[in-house]
Parts: C-alpha cells; sequence; structure tokens
C-alpha cells in the first residue's frame, strides 16, 4: 500500500512542481508589487495626490495579504516559498518602478502590471491546478484574477478621468 502511495506521488511530483514554480513566480510579482505600490504611494504627485495616495496604501496592503496567502499556499501543497528581493527580481514578469511617474504614468503602468498578472493565471496557473486536481489553488488564482480584473477596470476608468 505504501509503494502505491510513493507512485501516485512520484507521478504527480512534476505537475505539482510546474505549479509550485508559478506560484513561486506570481509570489515574486506580487512582492516586486508591493515595493512599488509603496514607492507610488510615497512619491505620487498632482491633483489626484491625496486620493491616489490612499488607494497605493490599500492596494499595498492588499498586496502583503496576496504575498502570504500566495507563500502559505506553496507551504500547503509541499512546496517552498521564494523568500528573498533578490529572487524575487529574477523569478518576477513585472519590473520595479525606475523613474519617478506622473500620475498618469503611474496608473497606467499599475494597470498593465495587474494585467500581466491576470494573463499569466488564465493562461498557466489555472491549468497548472486543474492538471493536479488542485481546487484550493485554483480557488485562489480564480479569486485573485477577479479582484485584479475589477482593479483593472478601475484604474482604467481613472485613466480616463485623468485625460
Amino acid at each position: 500500500m505504501a509503494e502505491k502511495l510513493n507512485v501516485h506521488v512520484n507521478e504527480n511530483m512534476p505537475e505539482n512542481q510546474r505549479l509550485i514554480n508559478f506560484l513561486n513566480q506570481e509570489l515574486s510579482n506580487f512582492a516586486v508589487l508591493y515595493i512599488k505600490l509603496h514607492r507610488y504611494h510615497w512619491f505620487v504627485t498632482g491633483k489626484h495626490f491625496f486620493k491616489l495616495h490612499e488607494v497605493f496604501e490599500e492596494l499595498y496592503n492588499e498586496a502583503a495579504e496576496d504575498i502570504d496567502n500566495i507563500a502559505e499556499r506553496i507551504l500547503a501543497i509541499g512546496g517552498r516559498p521564494l523568500a528573498t528581493m533578490h529572487k524575487y527580481i529574477k523569478e518576477a514578469t513585472i519590473h520595479e518602478a525606475q523613474a519617478d511617474d506622473t500620475e498618469d504614468e503611474i496608473v497606467t503602468q499599475l494597470s498593465r502590471d495587474y494585467q500581466t498578472i491576470i494573463d499569466e493565471i488564465k493562461e498557466k496557473g489555472g491549468k497548472l491546478a486543474e492538471e493536479v486536481n488542485d481546487q484550493p489553488t485554483l480557488d485562489m488564482l480564480n479569486e485573485l484574477q477577479g479582484r485584479l480584473e475589477k482593479h483593472v477596470w478601475m484604474l482604467t476608468a481613472f485613466e480616463g478621468h485623468l485625460k
């Protein structure tokens, strides 16, 4: 009986490892996003300063929760979450903020970052979770996708107000 269990686990390891790798990539994206949102919170200027300052604080607090949830999910499925800035930057598919952007550039870039994560969940993450029949991870990814789609919608609507 134990031998069959080991064979079963070994057969699923490649798919599970691919899912863990994907989750570590998204963990890295949220870590980079967390720092980026702090930068935006601190350095935003312009006539929408007060509103954007508040929104960026809400978003970095949300990103902190997402970091914790993703890392704990990685642990729950037998993986090891990345936990250094060096590894986050190496694995992330979104990039650090590099300049003191204007408020419209900040909103546009943030919307693009969220869309990148949404696209990765749609194109890869959900499929990987389904391959290994990991419903809790799929649920987490679906919740993230839905919430980020709302952020993109709201940021896009706000962009229209900036022009």
